[in-house]
Formats: structure tokens, C-alpha cells, sequence
């Protein structure tokens, strides 16, 4: 019988997920059932843990995700808590396959938790950027107070005002976030014109803020995703704080910011 709880590598990403999920949950940007997080595993398993039998019928993707046949990801469930995800991930998320076809996936472990209903977005990101070659193998999404907050400010409605922003309140927001972050005008959650509009962020960002909504980091480590929206998170909670003793706080000049540049191999 095959157990993936006997495979040390699978099991050790999952626990990541895990304390991530963690994270989330005491930094307060998970309410109720709020975020989710897709990881593809597929390099993880073996090739006999690949053709684990569905636990229940497959289910049709809205699109096909042709790139992604046959990878195998962990998928928060919907309706899910991240304090429960951080407690038990396979009883609140589960392994799904994508089919041969692209067209459709089966849940295969451990239990039949449907995915969140964020799933489309998801994929469509993992299809979309492994398609350019890249090997982004995490998809995390979460409700920062702060950097939602700043959503509701027009003047934050711009990817570069908001990047310059951030950037400017500590080096580590530019260390760490190089590309900077785009942000997309406010969607429906879930839905395809949300995800489609955020693949075009993509191009050029590794985080992206929906308006009034939330924040998606794209990476190749959970950790460093998580790391990337957390510093980000700190940046605004500086500027924040600069506004509430009465000033609009200064920042780091662009000299200082473009001597980050050849210091960090930006």
C-alpha cells in the first residue's frame, strides 16, 4: 500500500506549508476562511505516488492548463481556516493530479477536501508562468490589513507610486522585492477575469495587490513568499506610523535606493 506519509521530502514541504499557513493566521491576514496556498509537489513524488487512485471523481477545469498535465499540487481547501491548515493540511487541503489533458483534476490525497474556490486563479498562474519556462512552484494569497488599506488610497492605485512607497520606507522592501508589485483594479474573488488580469501583472512583478481585496506572491519557496509580503507588510506599517505622528515621512532618496542596486546584485 502506498503511504506518502512514508515520503520524508513530500511530508517536510508540507509541513512548510503548514507554518506558513501559520503565519498567516497570527499575523492576522487570514480571517475565517480567508487566503489560500497552492504548491506544486510534483517533483516530490514518485512515479508510483503519481498514480494514486482519485478519491473521488475528476472534476472539469474552466480552462485547460495543458502545461500542467499530470503535475500534482497541495491545495488549501475552500471554506478552509489557515489556523486548522497549520494544525492538520490534510484535513483542511488536499493533493490533486491534473489530468493527461489539462482539462480536469482528481483529488488523490489524503482526504476529499475540495480545493478553494481561488483554484482557477491559481492554476492559471502555475500554467501561465511555467509556460514561460520559469519553475514558480508557489502560489500564496493573503489579507494584510495594511497593505490592503493602502488599496483604498487612489494614490496607491499606481504599481509605481505604491512600489516607490514601499520601497522607500527600509532597504530590505527593494532587497527583497526587486521587481517591485503590480496591483490589479478590483475583480470578484475566484473569477477568471481576476486571474487573467493578475497573469499580466506577472510579467513584470513577483507580487501583486488586488484592490480592496488582498495580496498573491508567486515564487519557487513557500518560506520566501511568505518572507516577501511580510517585509512589504512591515514597509507600510512604517509609513503608516510616520503619518500618524503628522508627517508625510520622507523615505529613502532614489540615490539610496539605487545604490541598493550593484550592493545586492539587484
Amino acid at each position: 500500500m502506498i503511504t506518502i506519509r512514508n515520503n520524508n521530502s513530500l511530508m517536510a514541504e508540507i509541513e512548510r506549508i503548514a507554518e506558513v499557513a501559520g503565519y498567516l493566521w497570527t499575523k492576522g491576514w487570514a480571517e475565517r476562511n480567508g487566503g489560500n496556498i497552492s504548491v506544486n509537489v510534483t517533483s516530490l513524488m514518485s512515479e508510483e505516488e503519481k498514480t494514486l487512485p482519485a478519491l473521488c471523481p475528476a472534476i472539469d477545469l474552466l480552462t485547460p492548463m495543458e502545461v500542467l498535465s499530470n503535475h500534482i499540487f497541495y491545495v488549501t481547501g475552500t471554506g478552509k481556516r489557515m489556523r486548522y491548515v497549520a494544525q492538520d493540511p490534510f484535513a483542511n487541503g488536499s493533493l490533486i493530479r491534473i489530468s493527461s489533458d489539462g482539462k480536469s483534476y482528481e483529488i488523490i490525497a489524503e482526504q476529499p477536501i475540495v480545493p478553494t474556490s481561488e483554484l482557477p486563479s491559481h492554476l492559471m498562474m502555475h500554467n501561465y508562468l511555467r509556460g514561460l519556462g520559469r519553475d514558480i512552484k508557489v502560489v500564496v494569497h493573503t489579507h494584510p490589513t495594511d497593505l490592503i488599506g493602502m488599496t483604498h488610497c487612489k494614490p496607491f492605485l499606481d504599481s509605481e507610486k505604491l512600489t516607490r512607497t514601499l520601497w522607500s520606507m527600509i532597504p530590505e522592501s527593494r532587497i527583497i522585492v526587486p521587481k517591485g508589485v503590480g496591483i490589479v483594479p478590483y475583480e470578484i474573488p475566484g473569477t477568471l477575469a481576476l486571474a487573467e488580469a493578475t497573469i499580466r501583472q506577472l510579467e513584470k512583478h513577483d507580487v501583486v495587490f488586488w484592490e480592496k481585496h488582498g495580496i498573491l506572491a508567486v515564487g519557487e519557496d513557500i518560506i520566501e513568499c511568505f518572507d516577501a509580503i511580510d517585509t512589504l507588510s512591515k514597509s507600510a506599517q512604517i509609513y503608516m506610523n510616520a503619518r500618524m505622528c503628522g508627517y508625510e515621512p520622507e523615505g529613502m532618496t532614489d540615490q539610496q535606493l539605487d545604490d541598493l542596486v550593484p550592493a545586492f546584485g539587484l
